[in-house]
């Protein structure tokens, strides 16, 4: 493959994209699942919110905390190997909680310490698939953006089907049937990457793991890869602040799933059906958005599409929901906020992609995506507690200023110039030969 190029020589292979993007699917629709199915166990088993709320920080905070010290783990070992690993590892994890459970021995330290091994488990696994999606868009010689896209039509999808079904299995047959249900997804998804990636998929250069591929063919310890990781990312400004912009986002974001849309849904009136009814138009919409990018977003400027997206998918999120609107009015809205935001994480994907070295993906967006998740596990907590002291109407408001305030104010720093500086380019230049433990890696 030529350096920073795509594959020129050999036969459009789409079988790995193909078999990527449906372990993707197969892995976070199970997830979704698990999201109703156990919440809803403890809920009604212990009949206590603050211990429910503790199992989500149980899976959350490790899968987060977890993500930015696994990058030089998937570098060195090999995507594939970790993605079939970790779902391996999560499939017996997920299916313990049922199995205990029936034996009448599953004790609530038990489950948390199950749901944060899943939740441990998952990071490496789930960014080990995100790292192997660049060769496999070139593999099948697809535009950077169009396979982001398409992994965001599959995170979009997987929020729409997985709730639903989650939702259906937890009121029919109780439970414990999602949570099998989520270790069955778990094990489909290894037997994919298995099946349908190639072995080696996602070692640079060619190279197997064993041969040292996955770190430019030069030998070099944990913590030296941590570093050389690190070291890239404070000399890439853009990065940086995408990662600081959606720190905050997914912080309010979270607020919002967690908080902010079932209080509204209390005080209105309009009760539980309204929750999945409005988050139902965003994620449809943001599916639809997805698709749309997947087909056009190679084709138009990065910096006014992307910002375009962030404003509608923002702030009027917030403030539909304190205006007191009709509920139709609150479904349309958000229903275009998805749609919007269905073109930003494709342009994320590949701006990252075209910039960090193939033998660094792994490290560098594992330390990225943690600083920008590092919010999401607080996002319910921190409020809750501003909706308890203040009132939902004011701390929409002010989440909504807060949004606008953080998307834009941040598109007016120079470095977003570059957002098209690499495009068209394919993947980013192997690294030179790495320098020693303490320097700074510049490209």
């Amino acid at each position: 493959m030529p350096a920073g190029g795509t594959h020129t020589r050999g036969p459009v292979r789409l079988r790995p994209l193909a078999g990527l993007l449906t372990a993707l699917l197969v892995a976070q629709s199970g997830t979704r699942i698990s999201a109703i199915a156990i919440p809803w166990f403890v809920l009604v088993t212990t009949g206590s919110a603050t211990q429910t709320g503790l199992v989500a920080f149980c899976e959350m905070g490790p899968y987060v905390a977890i993500k930015a010290f696994a990058g030089p783990l998937v570098d060195r070992v090999g995507p594939r190997r970790v993605s079939w690993v970790a779902d391996v590892v999560s499939a017996a994890a997920a299916s313990l909680i049922p199995l205990l459970h029936a034996e009448g021995v599953l004790s609530f330290g038990t489950l948390l310490a199950l749901v944060a091994v899943i939740g441990a488990v998952r990071s490496p696994g789930d960014l080990a698939k995100e790292v192997m999606i660049p060769e496999a868009a070139e593999r099948g010689r697809v535009p950077l953006e169009r396979a982001t896209g398409l992994e965001g039509v599959v995170e979009r999808l997987s929020g729409t089907v997985g709730p639903a079904a989650g939702g259906a299995l937890v009121g029919l047959v109780g439970p414990m049937a999602g949570l099998g249900v989520n270790a069955a997804c778990f094990a489909l998804g290894s037997l994919v990457v298995a099946v349908a990636l190639p072995r080696g998929m996602g070692c640079p250069q060619g190279h197997t793991a064993e041969e040292g591929g996955g770190d430019g063919g030069t030998e070099t310890g944990y913590w030296h890869s941590f570093r050389q990781g690190l070291a890239f990312l404070r000399a890439e400004p853009l990065l940086l602040t995408l990662c600081a912009m959606i720190g905050v986002t997914n912080l309010l974001d979270a607020a919002c799933a967690a908080v902010f849309v079932p209080v509204w849904a209390k005080e209105s009136g309009h009760g539980p059906a309204a929750i999945g009814l409005v988050w139902a138009a965003f994620s449809i919409a943001a599916a639809v958005g997805s698709l749309v990018a997947a087909a056009v977003a190679h084709r138009l400027p990065r910096r006014p599409v992307f910002f375009l997206g962030w404003l509608v998918t923002g702030a009027p999120r917030f403030l539909v929901l304190a205006s007191g609107a009709p509920l139709w009015v609150v479904a349309v809205v958000l229903g275009i906020g998805g749609l919007g935001g269905g073109f930003i994480n494709p342009i994320i994907g590949a701006v990252t992609y075209e910039r960090i070295p193939p033998e660094m993906v792994g490290r560098v967006r594992g330390i990225a995506q943690a600083l920008a998740w590092v919010g999401i596990p607080l996002g319910g907590l921190l409020g809750g507690a501003a909706v308890a002291g203040v009132g939902l109407g004011p701390v929409l408001v002010a989440a909504g200023a807060v949004y606008f305030l953080t998307t834009h104010l941040a598109g007016l720093r120079p470095e977003w110039r570059e957002m098209d500086a690499h495009r068209g380019k394919g993947r980013a230049a192997p690294a030179r030969p790495a320098a020693p433990a303490d320097a700074t890696h510049v490209r």
